[in-house]
Parts: C-alpha cells; sequence; structure tokens
C-alpha cells in the first residue's frame, strides 16, 4: 500500500494533482480541502495516500494530512454504498472538523449537500460513524481556549456551526460556505462570536 508520496507538483486542478516522482508523473486524485493547500507549480510536495486498486483501474488518492486520510478511509471501509469518490467529494465539500461535528450532531441536511450524497446516504454515515466521531469532536470542545490553526476550529464551534449555516440560507454551497467561515475564524482568533464570524466571512 501506497501511504505517502513526495515529488514536484507538475499540475494542479481542482481535484486532480500530478506529482512527478524519479521522472514519473502520478495522478492523485485529491479533495478540493487539500488543492486550496498545494503550494505553486514546480515546489516539492508531500500527501497522504490511499491506493485503490480495482481490475480495470489504479487509483491513487491524496490529502494534506493523515488525519483526512484516515477519515477517508473510515468512510470507505464503515459506510455501505459509499465509494472513494462519494467520500473524497464528502471530504472537499466540508473541512474534516466540520465533518465531524456535522456527524457527531446528525445534521443530515449539511452532509447531503456534499456532490452524490442523497439524503439516505447522509443517514447512513451518521449512523455508522456518530459514535467513532464523538470523542474527537470533544476533544476538540476541550481545547476551544487553542488558536483557530492548532484545531483547525474556532475557539466556539457552536459559533463556527451557526455562521456555516447562515452562509448556507444565504445560498452558499456547502463548500463555499465552510471555506469562508473556516478563513474568518483563522483571522479573527479566539473567543469570536457568531455575527463576527458572519460579517468576517461575508466581507464585511
Amino acid at each position: 500500500m501506497i501511504a505517502t508520496i513526495r515529488g514536484v507538483l507538475l499540475e494542479c486542478q481542482t481535484n486532480l494533482a500530478v506529482i512527478e516522482v524519479g521522472g514519473i508523473g502520478y495522478e492523485v486524485n485529491v479533495p478540493l480541502t487539500t488543492s486550496e493547500k498545494l503550494p505553486a507549480l514546480g515546489k516539492e510536495i508531500k500527501l497522504h495516500t490511499h491506493a485503490s486498486y480495482r481490475e480495470d483501474a489504479q487509483t491513487l488518492y491524496g490529502f494534506a494530512d493523515r488525519e483526512s486520510r484516515d477519515f477517508f478511509r473510515l468512510i470507505v471501509d464503515k459506510v455501505s454504498g459509499i465509494g472513494p469518490r462519494i467520500a473524497i467529494n464528502l471530504l472537499g465539500s466540508l473541512s474534516l472538523p466540520t465533518l465531524k461535528s456535522a456527524i457527531a450532531a446528525g445534521d443530515v441536511g449539511l452532509l447531503s449537500k456534499a456532490p452524490g450524497l442523497g439524503k439516505k446516504t447522509a443517514e447512513r454515515i451518521v449512523v455508522e460513524l456518530k459514535d467513532k466521531v464523538l470523542p474527537a469532536v470533544s476533544a476538540v470542545s476541550a481545547s476551544a481556549g487553542a488558536p483557530p490553526g492548532a484545531s483547525g476550529t474556532p475557539s466556539s464551534p457552536g459559533a463556527y456551526q451557526d455562521a456555516l449555516t447562515a452562509l448556507l440560507t444565504l445560498g452558499y454551497k456547502a463548500t463555499d460556505a465552510d471555506k469562508a467561515v473556516r478563513q474568518a475564524a483563522e483571522a479573527l482568533g479566539t473567543d469570536v462570536s457568531t455575527e463576527e464570524l458572519i460579517r468576517k466571512a461575508l466581507g464585511r
């Protein structure tokens, strides 16, 4: 199994990166949350990977951090009816902390906004993974005083979730809403209110 890949970034698309290793260019499928973190073309990059082998295809999936890769594997292995393509769309639609919080809260509406993911599949994700993400979500809440960059979420997970819901209500796509609120939280730091997050996310 290929666990990581390190090389030069030759090409970058929304959901695909081409990485040259030893003169060979490897196509790596990546979620949007990873592609937005990729360096400039020609720079060295390391991704944590999962290789999928079928009779008609060999596909490599890459992630910016090992936690995202491991959660991708958890979704594919534990939730019936979800293959790598839907799993990577889900991880690309929501940041990992938001995704885990949504599963823990049973927020089927938010999960079902991911491309290719219907309500019934979202419900299966909640049923199969809720118990597995609750300890991690509790740990995030316990470290609420840490800087956003350390945990990936603002000091108040409730404010983050409320701001995200507000942007979705305004018509934002789940991916765009999560990215806007995440960047607002990183810019504002700890102890921010829902209103502050929304204003920053909207560029006001």
